[in-house]
């Protein structure tokens, strides 16, 4: 707020005639004056009865309680990334290498028609010698009410025949998504029945067209959405009835816990899971893939350490018989929660390692999952080859 403007000094009175100087003190015999008392010059330092003027010791105390403030909300912060900073420290044991389950979402221009046979050689070459199986190809997004129009994937059959011919090991599932209605009015309802019906529905019409899993990503999924895990049940019959793979994306899990709900009451934006509902949605499914990316971390060294411990916590409470898979951000990004100096496939890669090797190091399903193939770069490809295929 701005200051009060100061009232005007009242107009001055004819100026006396002029006496004569007084001699010194000294030369009159008259003693020094003495200085005011201790109270009169404490009110002036704090600026006088009348209230006007700044007032030093109370403004210092502000600012020692401002500062006392700062340190409080600082402190965890800063206890914190010295710990991540300290759980990147170390070697990843041998063997930590990829077990050949690896997977990469991949766009939409491959089914949609705008890719052609010469691009699929292209990108068979690319997977080949790596440790690459599945493909989640993105043939949606499905419609807020859980339908999924057929042109959305029109050339799902001509892509699928084309990877099968040029590399028979790799599998192609569909990537479907959609936006959920937990944080804005709009988007999908999975309280619905009948939105969770069509959703089966369309997941069978998928696999119809030839897909052999489905991929879901709904975002944001809130912690312990009872209405999600009841779909999975519904979705994991169809996919067992079809020989198929059901497949999730996975938000990150609470760094600790219950943060989740710290975070969701002081933003509205939980974005973690609890280790628990994690745990719940992997014994669902066949594969899990942790969007272990836009963490909002500041360096490579805190970035590869939050992986770190990504990795361990997934660990911890997925089913050996489920596949994790914990994910690479093949992209470029400078916001507030992703910036591209720290999240780089390289301290991805070995905190993937660090965490498996503390861990769980002879972890057989398990690996990761590259985001995403359209923003890839040489030097995420060269990261992921080097560090994690060898």
């Amino acid at each position: 707020m701005s200051p009060a403007a100061e009232t005007a000094d009242p107009a001055p009175a004819a100026a006396p005639a002029r006496a004569a100087p007084a001699p010194p003190a000294a030369e009159r015999g008259d003693a020094p004056p003495e200085p005011p008392p201790a109270s009169d010059a404490a009110s002036d330092a704090e600026g006088g009865a009348d209230g006007r003027g700044p007032r030093p010791r109370r403004l210092r105390r502000v600012r020692r309680a401002a500062l006392v403030l700062v340190l409080l909300l600082l402190t965890p912060i800063l206890v914190a990334e010295a710990a991540l900073r300290v759980n990147y420290l170390g070697d990843p044991g041998d063997g930590t290498y990829t077990r050949g389950k690896d997977a990469i979402w991949l766009g939409h221009a491959w089914v949609d028609g705008r890719k052609t046979e010469a691009d699929v050689e292209t990108l068979t070459r690319r997977l080949a010698d790596t440790g690459m199986r599945d493909l989640y190809v993105h043939a949606g997004p499905l419609e807020h009410d859980g339908t999924l129009p057929k042109s959305a994937y029109a050339n799902a059959r001509w892509f699928i025949a084309a990877v099968h011919r040029e590399a028979p090991k790799l599998r192609v599932q569909a990537w479907l998504g959609d936006v959920l209605a937990t944080e804005t009015p709009d988007g999908m309802r999975l309280e619905r029945p009948e939105t969770r019906a069509a959703v089966v529905r369309s997941t069978r019409e998928i696999l119809a067209a030839g897909f052999e899993g489905a991929h879901f990503d709904l975002e944001p999924l809130h912690s312990d959405d009872a209405d999600y895990l009841a779909l999975l049940d519904s979705l994991r019959a169809v996919t067992r009835e079809h020989h198929a793979q059901l497949s999730v994306a996975a938000h990150q899990i609470d760094p600790v816990p219950g943060f989740h709900s710290f975070w969701g009451t002081t933003t509205g934006h939980p974005k973690w899971w609890s280790q628990k509902f994690f745990g719940q949605v992997a014994r669902r499914v066949d594969q899990i893939a942790v969007m272990s990316y836009d963490t909002m971390q500041p360096l490579q060294s805190t970035y590869g350490g939050y992986v770190a411990q990504q990795t361990s916590l997934a660990l911890e409470v997925t089913p050996r018989s489920t596949d994790l898979l914990m994910g690479l951000p093949f992209y470029r990004e400078n916001r507030f929660g992703h910036w591209a100096h720290a999240e780089t496939v390289a301290a991805a890669v070995r905190g993937v390692r660090l965490g498996l090797s503390r861990t769980d190091a002879d972890r057989e399903n398990f690996g990761v999952a590259a985001y995403v193939d359209f923003a890839a770069t040489e030097t995420d490809w060269t990261s992921y080859q080097d560090g994690w295929v060898r």
